[in-house]
């Protein structure tokens, strides 16, 4: 698989940076040392980014946030700059259609045909710069705490106003470590939750590198137990040994397991699958949800954790009331979310499926480019409101 995907993905990074190459050095009729210098630049930018898909896993993570940083950062920005440069050759093509279509030929004029093609140029330029300094900051600094709440028709009275932070897709690892993470884990302390719930992807690097990051998880604490699911990222990085680890933190991993949360009657279940590709890495891996809920009493409210928002389908099917997820980032960056519609049935936000609830958090991280656009980083602050008899709903606060 590698062999056929790894050419793949050097071959559209060639072909990007070669557009771009067109566009704006070769097009914009730079002076032959300028021309030069924009040209070494974009090689060597354009090698930076499989290098640092390389380099990512096998640096010391301190000096990978230094290293690294840069090259992930041009990787968003490359988005933009196509963006700009297939709009002015959009705008382009139109004329030239209008012009046909009208009876008569588009007329070529060098010197508008070099105005327009700087005008692109610098627009592309200025844009990326803007949007990659604005965004960067929405990623790096700004976490911001989503307030939920939802009504489930099983849930005991007794229980009405309980709380639960969702955290996921944290991708502590190359860029972002422990300093952030402590952070994370003192806005968490302060909502006070009932329960803690980490739903997958939360490394981006082997137990070895990334123990000292992770650390201040292991001050979680909640009355009702801390919860974490495997996501994807962790079968890149050694999924055994990071339910070992989080295991050895004080941290309940649920792997197709279910558990009663609450004391006796005042009750609920809790169930955490393994991630929806797991079994492709992991032959003894994969989600089993059947396997968790077999057994189990109808009319006690089904709350579950499951990485991928596709796992909605057994979920409604096998009669669970809420469903938490991440994993799409809510697309990150703009306007990427529309392309996870291809594979996810949600993206973002809270949605009745069929009768059960899903919560799709945008991520308390983030992965690849350190930038966030029109998307958020957040801690996902829950709290549960017993309506028995009720038809379940739910609402975002803020």
């Amino acid at each position: 698989m590698l062999i056929i995907f790894l050419p793949m993905v050097l071959a559209v990074l060639a072909g990007v940076h070669r557009y771009l190459w067109i566009r704006l050095v070769r097009d914009t009729g730079l002076t032959p040392r300028w021309r030069r210098v924009a040209t070494w630049a974009l090689v060597v930018l354009a090698l930076t980014l499989p290098a640092t898909m390389a380099l990512s896993r096998h640096l010391d993570p301190d000096v990978a946030r230094r290293l690294l940083f840069l090259p992930y950062l041009w990787m968003g920005m490359l988005l933009y700059l196509v963006l700009v440069c297939l709009t002015g050759d959009l705008l382009r093509l139109a004329r030239w259609a209008r012009a046909r279509l009208s009876g008569g030929a588009a007329q070529v004029d060098p010197g508008r045909r070099l105005f327009m093609s700087r005008a692109v140029a610098v627009t592309a330029a200025t844009g990326g710069l803007g949007i990659a300094a604005i965004s960067q900051r929405n990623a790096m600094a700004t976490l911001s705490v989503r307030r939920v709440e939802v009504t489930l028709r099983r849930l005991p009275a007794a229980l009405d106003g309980a709380t639960l932070v969702q955290l996921t897709d944290l991708h502590i690892g190359p860029l972002l470590g422990r300093r952030w993470l402590e952070g994370v884990v003192e806005r968490t302390l302060a909502l006070r939750p009932d329960m803690v719930a980490i739903t997958g992807d939360l490394v981006d690097g082997s137990v070895d590198r990334l123990s000292r990051d992770i650390a201040p998880l292991g001050l979680l604490d909640a009355p009702m137990g801390v919860y974490f699911v495997t996501g994807n990222h962790e079968y890149y990085s050694g999924a055994e040994h990071w339910l070992a680890k989080v295991r050895s933190m004080g941290i309940r991993p649920l792997r197709n397991e279910r558990v009663s949360v609450g004391r006796g009657s005042h009750s609920f279940d809790l169930v955490g699958v393994d991630d929806y590709n797991a079994r492709r890495m992991m032959p003894d891996h994969g989600p089993d949800l059947a396997r968790a809920v077999a057994g189990r009493d109808p009319d006690r409210e089904l709350v579950l954790l499951a990485h991928q928002p596709r796992e909605i389908h057994r979920a409604a099917r096998l009669g669970v009331g809420l469903q938490l997820s991440g994993h799409t980032h809510g697309g990150q960056i703009w306007p990427w979310g529309y392309m996870v519609y291809l594979q996810q049935p949600y993206v973002a936000g809270l949605f009745d499926h069929q009768g059960t609830q899903i919560y799709v958090s945008e991520g308390t991280g983030f992965w690849g480019p350190p930038m966030r656009v029109a998307t958020r980083c957040e801690i996902t602050h829950i709290t549960l409101r017993a309506a028995a008899g009720a038809r379940a709903s739910g609402r975002l606060v803020t």
